[in-house]
C-alpha cells in the first residue's frame, strides 16, 4: 500500500495519471539470500531486500535496517518515504532502503562485520556505481558503514561513516537534531511564539531512546524543554518536574534501561496518553493506531520515527485538532547530513559539527514554512501539505526528465 493517498492529494495539486502509475510501485526491487559460515558449527542465514522507489531526482538514498521483523513490505514503505523526504527538503536524491532480516543483538562484532561484507558482495555493482547510497538505520551503525567503505575505498559510496574515515561530524546525532529543531518550529507556529527559545518550559514526552530518541532528548533539553517522560523497549519513566537528564544521558550498556534512572515507571501506551505539550514518537512504526489515538492528549505531535501513526489514527487526531508534523520533514535531519557527507566526499570539502547543525536548520526551516503556508491556503493538515509539496517536486523532476 503506497505511503501517499493520491486521491486526497489530487484535490490539492495536479497529479498526472502517468506520474501516479510510476509512483504507486517501486522502480526496482532486489532480493538476496545471505548465507555464510562464521564458525565450524555456526551458519548465519538471512533474507536481504533492497528497494528503489523512485530515482527521478537522483540516486537511491536510504539506510540499512537490520531487524528480524524486516520484510519486503516494510522495505518498500521506508524506500517510498525516502523519496518524499528528500524531495520535500530539496535534496538531489531518490528513495531507497535496505532490509536485512536478522537480530543484530545475536551477532558478535566479528559476525556482523562478516554479514556486512557479504551484503557488499551481493550488491557490489549497485554500490560501486553509486546507484544506491546506504546509511545507518535501525540495527546498523557507523562501524557497519565503515565496513562498506573499506570494501570499496571510496568515501562517496556510503554515508554515516565515522568522521575519521570520511564521515561527517554531527551525522550521528543529525536526525535527533532535526527532530528537536522541528519541535521548535512547530512550537513557534502553534503557540505563536516568535522568541528565540519557543521550547522553553514546554512539556515533552519522547517515545523511544535509540539513536533518534536519545539525541532528540539531548537537543530538546538544550533548548529548554522539560522532558517529562521517556521510554525504551522495556518501558518508560515519568516525572512532571522533568526526568533526571544527567542520569538519562549517562545510561550505558544493554542491560540498563530508562526505567533504572528513578521516577514513576509507565508503559509505552501510558506515555502516548500523557497530557503534554509535545509528543515525539521516535521508536517504531504504527505506535499510534485507531486503538489508542482517542487517548492521545498532546497538543502537538512530531514524528521522530518513520510512520509511527496509522492513517486511521491520523483521522482521529485530526478530529481532535491535534496537529502532526510528519516524518518526511521531522526526521529529515539524517538525510540532510548524509547529503553534506556525500557532497564532501565528492569534492574533498570538510565540514565542522556546528556547520552540520546549521545546514539542517537552514534546510528544515524553509520546508516547514512552505508546509505552514499551504496549511493556511488550502486548509489541509500538515501531513497533507508536506506530502503535496514533496509529490509536486517529484512530479516536476519527472517532467524535467520527460518521464511523463
Amino acid at each position: 500500500m503506497p505511503v501517499l493517498d493520491f486521491e486526497t492529494l489530487s484535490h490539492v495539486i495536479n497529479v498526472p495519471a502517468s506520474a501516479r502509475r510510476l509512483l504507486e510501485h517501486s522502480e526496482k526491487e532486489i532480493y538476496c539470500s545471505i548465507s555464510l559460515r562464521v564458525h565450524t558449527d555456526r551458519i548465519i542465514e538471512a533474507d536481504c531486500y533492497v528497494v528503489y522507489h523512485s530515482l527521478a531526482r537522483g540516486p537511491a538514498k536510504g539506510g540499512i535496517r537490520m531487524s528480524p521483523s524486516v520484510g519486503i513490505n516494510c522495505t518498500r514503505d521506508l524506500a517510498e518515504r525516502m523519496t518524499y523526504k528528500s524531495s520535500l527538503v530539496g535534496l538531489p536524491f531518490g528513495g531507497g532502503k535496505s532490509g536485512i532480516s536478522l537480530d543484530p543483538s545475536t551477532l558478535t562484532r566479528f559476525e556482523k562485520t562478516a554479514v556486512m561484507r557479504e551484503y557488499c558482495h551481493m550488491l557490489h555493482l549497485e554500490l560501486e556505481h553509486g546507484v544506491y547510497i546506504p546509511a545507518p538505520d535501525m540495527g546498523t551503525d557507523a562501524t557497519d558503514m565503515a565496513v562498506i567503505y573499506g570494501r570499496f575505498d571510496r568515501p562517496e559510496v556510503v554515508t554515516g561513516k565515522p568522521p575519521r574515515v570520511g564521515g561527517l561530524p554531527g551525522r550521528n546525532e543529525a536526525t535527533g537534531n532535526g527532530v528537536a529543531h522541528t519541535c521548535a518550529l512547530g512550537a513557534a507556529w502553534l503557540w505563536n511564539d516568535s522568541s528565540a527559545r519557543p521550547l522553553e518550559g514546554k512539556r515533552v514526552a519522547v517515545q523511544g531512546f535509540g539513536n533518534v530518541g536519545r539525541w532528540t532528548v539531548h537537543f530538546l533539553h538544550e533548548a529548554g524543554a522539560r522532558i517529562v517522560a521517556v521510554s525504551d523497549i522495556n518501558g518508560g519513566v515519568y516525572d512532571e518536574k522533568g526526568v533526571n537528564f544527567d542520569a538519562l544521558w549517562n545510561l550505558t550498556g544493554k542491560e540498563i534501561g530508562v526505567t533504572d534512572i528513578g521516577g514513576s515507571t509507565i508503559s509505552n501506551r501510558e506515555l502516548l496518553a500523557l497530557d503534554t505539550d509535545i509528543l515525539v514518537p521516535a521508536a517504531m512504526e504504527k505506535q499510534i493506531t485507531a486503538d489508542n489515538a482517542q487517548s492521545v492528549r498532546a497538543k502537538l505531535i512530531v514524528e521522530g520515527a518513520n510512520g509511527p501513526i496509522t492513517p486511521e489514527a491520523d483521522e482521529i487526531l485530526a478530529s481532535k485538532n491535534i496537529p502532526v508534523v510528519p516524518d518526511i520533514l521531522a526526521n529529515a535531519g539524517g538525510v540532510i547530513a548524509s547529503y553534506v557527507e556525500w557532497r564532501n566526499a565528492k569534492s574533498g570539502s570538510v565540514t565542522r559539527k556546528q556547520d552540520t547543525y546549521c545546514t539542517i536548520k537552514e534546510t528544515l526551516t524553509p520546508a516547514f514554512e512552505r508546509i505552514v503556508d499551504m496549511v493556511g491556503d488550502k486548509k489541509v493538515s500538515c501531513r497533507t501539505a508536506a506530502q503535496a509539496i514533496a509529490l509536486s517536486e517529484v512530479i516536476e523532476a519527472m517532467r524535467d526528465r520527460s518521464w511523463i
